[in-house]
């Protein structure tokens, strides 16, 4: 238990160290837009170009891996779409936004710095593989849902063209593809842009989590009632589908199987709002399941890093 409260405690605390100075030197939204572009265009992508760049070829092209759990993750995705269509009777607009609640992680700014401090190296190729393909996917659902929601008023051909745009030229996705071709023509990197490199992507988990601290300090709390099942769809849910998805179909190393529980457990991401907020659609509620899903998820992260790290998670279901 000692291991997993020194993991976490650095972790969650940037969190709340930059939800403390926010509430302490009240500075605008806006103070922090600077940051973010670094983070975004700078130090994130500098960490998924090393972590791509420097593995194998052979092991950045399990399709089978990622699709397994684009799978699970978009099935938590449907379900809670089915459950605020059918069961709750809400608008198709404000279903999109609930379902990438309680499906959409904090994978890129909380990903990659806890699951490489708790699972190690190993689980760098794997984290960003979901990081890119998962993100990818929902930048294409986001907006061909609520243009099928007529809260999109651009024409069919423009729609595409934006989507494809925002995909290809992601700060993500580029530094991912710029390191799958490094790794597959195993091109030597001048030892002074592998520092630069490494010095960008050790600012990327410290910066990210401050930046998340302060985001969370500057959105309140409203409207929390409405979202009571999406809580445990993020926190158990997504996790839980995740790792019998993987574990079904097998094959695959156990620290990538750790790897995608330990991104599928962790809270909202603030895009989730960003997206609501674009649509001017389910944004109080979004911000508040950010918030909250950020503060439970000190316990569940713990109890799943907990039943990982003690070897609890059996990693093939079937003979």
């Amino acid at each position: 238990m000692a291991d997993i409260v020194s993991l976490l405690l650095p972790f969650f605390g940037l969190i709340l160290i930059g939800f403390i100075a926010a509430k302490a030197t009240k500075q605008p939204a806006e103070a922090l837009g600077w940051l973010n572009t670094f983070i975004i265009y700078a130090a994130l992508p500098a960490l998924f170009f090393k972590l791509v760049s420097r593995t194998p070829i052979e092991e950045l092209t399990r399709v089978d891996f990622i699709v397994t759990d684009i799978a699970a993750t978009y099935a938590v995705f449907i379900l809670l779409f089915a459950v605020g269509r059918v069961l709750r009777g809400n608008s198709l607009a404000d279903c999109t936004i609930q379902s990438f609640a309680g499906a959409y992680g904090n994978i890129g700014y909380m990903g990659p710095g806890l699951a490489l401090l708790a699972l190690g190296e190993g689980a760098a190729v794997p984290v960003a593989l979901i990081i890119c393909f998962e993100n990818a996917l929902h930048f294409i659902v986001a907006p061909a849902l609520m243009a099928a929601a007529g809260d999109d008023k651009r024409s069919p051909g423009r729609l595409a063209a934006d989507i494809a745009r925002k995909v290809a030229l992601h700060p993500f996705i580029l530094s991912t593809a710029a390191g799958f071709a490094v790794a597959a023509l195993d091109i030597d990197q001048p030892l002074a842009f592998q520092r630069l490199v490494d010095y960008l992507a050790q600012a990327a988990a410290p910066c990210a989590l401050f930046a998340m601290g302060v985001t969370l300090a500057l959105r309140p709390l409203k409207r929390a009632a409405e979202i009571s099942y999406i809580v445990p769809a993020k926190l158990i849910l997504h996790p839980i589908a995740v790792f019998i998805a993987l574990t079904a179909v097998g094959g695959f190393d156990p620290v990538w199987i750790q790897a995608a529980v330990l991104l599928a457990c962790l809270p909202t991401a603030t895009n989730v709002f960003v997206i609501g907020q674009q649509y001017g659609v389910w944004q109080e509620r979004a911000s508040a399941t950010i918030l909250i899903t950020t503060v439970l998820s000190v316990a569940s992260v713990s109890l799943w890093l907990i039943a990982i790290r003690s070897g609890l998670l059996p990693f093939q279901l079937l003979p």
